[in-house]
Parts: C-alpha cells; sequence; structure tokens
C-alpha cells in the first residue's frame, strides 16, 4: 500500500508515528511523512520519505511568549496561542497535504493531524485510519486527559462528558483554520460546529491506539478500538553516543536523568539552579538534558554531565530513575526501561500520564511544574533511587512492555485492513 501519515506537534508528538512509518516500511508498504520542517532529518536517518508541513515548532515553543505561557501551564491560554499559528498554517498544510496525498491508499493520522486529514480524506476519497498515543475516545471508564482523574469519583458519565470537552477543546480553538482550509483550498463545505468527529471517514476503520493496554486496558466502552501496545522508536543504526557520556555511566553509580524535553523553561537559569541543588541535596549522580528549555548551568559539577539529546531508548535503562516532563514518549520509554519515574507536568495529557504512573506504583507522585522546589525534587529523587518495592514494580513492568511488539501489531491491524 501506499500510505501518507500526518504527525504534527513537539518532537514527542512526532516520533511515535515515524516509528510506525518505520514498521510498514520494513513491511513492504510505500510510507510518506507529513511533518513539520525541522523533523526533516529525523525522518530522513530512518528512511522514509518526508514531506514538508510548514512551521518550526522548536522555534515556537522557545520563544518568550511561549514560555511564559507554559510556565504557566495554563491548557486554555496556550491552546489559544497554538490556535493562532495553526490558523495562519492550516491553508498552506491544506496545499501541501492535497499534492502529497495524491494517489494514496491510506492516510493516517493523530491527534495532531485529525481535522486535516478528515478533510484530505474526504477531498481525494482516501480511507482514513486514526491512530493515537493517548486516550481520545469517549469513555465511562476514565476521564479525559485534560482533568484530574479525581472526577472520576463523580461516575462514569461525568468521565465521558470530560472526553467530549477535550475534544471541543481541541477542535474549537482549530476552527478557523480548518474552515478556511477546506473552503479556499480544498473546496468543501465547513466541518460542523462541533467538529467532524462523525464523519463516516472516521469510522470505517478500527481506532488504533500506541501505548501499552498494561498501562491502560482498553475499556470495554471502546468498540472498534485496538490498543496495540506503544510504537517505540529506536536510535537511528548509525547512531553511537559519546565517549565522554560512556566514561561518565562507568566512573560511578548510575545516575538519574532529568529532563523536560521540548518544554520550554521561563526561567531557565532559575529552573537550571533548582535542579542542580536538588541533586546536590539528594547524593546523586545524574545526566541534565538541556533540551529546548535552555537549560545549560555553568560550572558544572562532577557528579552531573550535560546532553543536549540523547535517545532514551539506549539512556533509560541506564540510569536509576527519569525525571520528566510527562510527555507520552517519555513516559513510554520510561516505563519500557523498567525504572522509577519522577513526573513534572506543564500543560496538556502530561499530568494524566504523571497521575498513571503513580497510580500504578512505578514513581512519585507528580510534581506540577509550577509548584516544583528544591525540596520536593529532592525528596522525589531519593524515593525513586531507595523505594525497593517501586524499583520492582518499575522493573516488572518494564518486563511487560518490552515482551509486547506494538509496532508489530499495528501493522497487522492495518494490513487486515488492506485486504
Amino acid at each position: 500500500m501506499r500510505i501518507a501519515i500526518i504527525a504534527l506537534g513537539t518532537q514527542g508528538d512526532v516520533q511515535p508515528y515515524i516509528a510506525l512509518g518505520k514498521g510498514l516500511h520494513a513491511a513492504g508498504h510505500a510510507v510518506r511523512l507529513l511533518t513539520h520542517e525541522n523533523y526533516a532529518g529525523l525522518v530522513n536517518s530512518h528512511n522514509l520519505e518526508f514531506c514538508s508541513m510548514q512551521g518550526n515548532v522548536q522555534e515556537l515553543i522557545e520563544t518568550q511568549e511561549m514560555r511564559d505561557l507554559l510556565a504557566r501551564g495554563n491548557f486554555l491560554e496556550i491552546t489559544a496561542r497554538m490556535a493562532k499559528e495553526t490558523q495562519q498554517a492550516a491553508i498552506r498544510w491544506a496545499q501541501a497535504g492535497l499534492v502529497a496525498c495524491q494517489g494514496m491508499d491510506l492516510l493516517i493520522v493523530g491527534v495532531g493531524g485529525l481535522n486535516l486529514g478528515v478533510a484530505l480524506a474526504e477531498k481525494l476519497d482516501i480511507p482514513l485510519l486514526q491512530a493515537y498515543v493517548f486516550p481520545f475516545t469517549p469513555t465511562k471508564a476514565f476521564p479525559g486527559v485534560l482533568f484530574p482523574q479525581l472526577i472520576a469519583r463523580f461516575g462514569g458519565s461525568v468521565n465521558w462528558l470530560s472526553h467530549q470537552l477535550v475534544r471541543q477543546l481541541l477542535w474549537q480553538g482549530s476552527r478557523t483554520g480548518d474552515t478556511l482550509a477546506r473552503k479556499q483550498i480544498l473546496n468543501l463545505p465547513a466541518a460542523p460546529l462541533l467538529g467532524p468527529y462523525h464523519s463516516p471517514y472516521l469510522r470505517r476503520y478500527p481506532v488504533l491506539y500506541g501505548f501499552s493496554p498494561s498501562v491502560i486496558p482498553k475499556p470495554s466502552d471502546w468498540q472498534n478500538t485496538q490498543v496495540t501496545g506503544y510504537w517505540f522508536l529506536d536510535a537511528a543504526p548509525n547512531w553511537t553516543p559519546p565517549d565522554a557520556l560512556i566514561e561518565f555511566l562507568e566512573n560511578g553509580s548510575p545516575p538519574v536523568y532529568i529532563g523536560f524535553g521540548s518544554m520550554g523553561s521561563q526561567a531557565p537559569e532559575k529552573t537550571a539552579d533548582l535542579i542542580l541543588r536538588a541533586i546536590e541535596q539528594s547524593q546523586q549522580r545524574a545526566i541534565l538534558l538541556s533540551g529546548w528549555g535552555g537549560l545549560r548551568p555553568e560550572n558544572l559539577p562532577n557528579r552531573v554531565y550535560l546532553v543536549d539529546s540523547i535517545p532514551h531508548a539506549w539512556l533509560f535503562p541506564r540510569v536509576a530513575a527519569v525525571v520528566h516532563h510527562g510527555g507520552a514518549g517519555t513516559t513510554a520509554a520510561g516505563l519500557r526501561a523498567g525504572v522509577p519515574a519522577i513526573v513534572t507536568p506543564f500543560f496538556g495529557d502530561q499530568g494524566f500520564w504523571g497521575q498513571r504512573i503513580a497510580a500504578l506504583g512505578v514513581g512519585t507522585k507528580p510534581i506540577p511544574r509550577r509548584q516544583l522546589t528544591v525540596e520536593r525534587l529532592t525528596q522525589a529523587i531519593q524515593t525513586a533511587v531507595t523505594d525497593q518495592s517501586m524499583r520492582q514494580r518499575a522493573a516488572k513492568f518494564g518486563a511487560k512492555i518490552q515482551a509486547e511488539d506494538g509496532i508489530a501489531n499495528a501493522v497487522a491491524v492495518i494490513e487486515r485492513m488492506g485486504r
């Protein structure tokens, strides 16, 4: 089959779809990945065909405005800002997508590419497959990912309603741009006021979920869905770790990994100082990810090693614990590695994953970014490193996930559809 995948968002949002594309390519399918221009090198390094969708997410998140918004953690403010960017890009995305999806046999989309994918499917009459990395199908089993999981005590109907509200929050912010793209580029009528969620193109095939059923068991009211296991993107074949990093790992106890991925920091220097003080007080060694937050502390102590980027699949099994922002991809990598996690959510679904890790007993209670202090981080690190019951649970969980093959399961479902 000729398959197009639309993957938009941060690197953590995009990587699972590159992994899925690699699996489909290895199975003999022609795969074209439509994503932001700043991921061209990443896509090409895994031998997939790249199609540029205008926009550089890294540049946007590094602006002071976005750093301030992320520091405040107000999802409505962040969504409004992202919606403004999306509205400006929607027409250009539709133009690129219209060209890239000509002659495709299947279109695969996640949440970031859903609206565009539905519009392109309608325009070109292409079968559409939904493939998500966090729960997006309404269920009575648990609340939506943007809501505190404590609201589950109000019952299944409230849970179901919270999922519908998540869908509307995401849709209403992008509705204006979607309407412009449909009318000006695709010559289609506007999607319904409450979104394209009832499009017949969304009902033909199963919905795929790229997370482990051990982490989120499939709810009984999820019809026509498949929970396949995670879609992991391992390091490119030609990647090798720096000699200095190998030396650091070998010359002491396993360090703690600390990194917030693509989440910008409002005050990078203060954040770096907070982290260094927590490392010192907990008496641990650490690998510190500078990331997009610009964390570059001067005069690092010998107990700390700084990296700009590192494949999680390689590093996480070599550390004592992972401190991260709770992105779906980083959460998955930490779970597979079998080490305890400390989640510091900024916004979006990150709080959901942090609460899930705590509920499973494989990490500490999440510390929202606005509540992060030296004392709280120190205590969490000490717990993650010394709590043997937690460490044993994390190791058993890692073994379960390592035994799964989410990509092979997803490819099998997709190939059955093509028959």
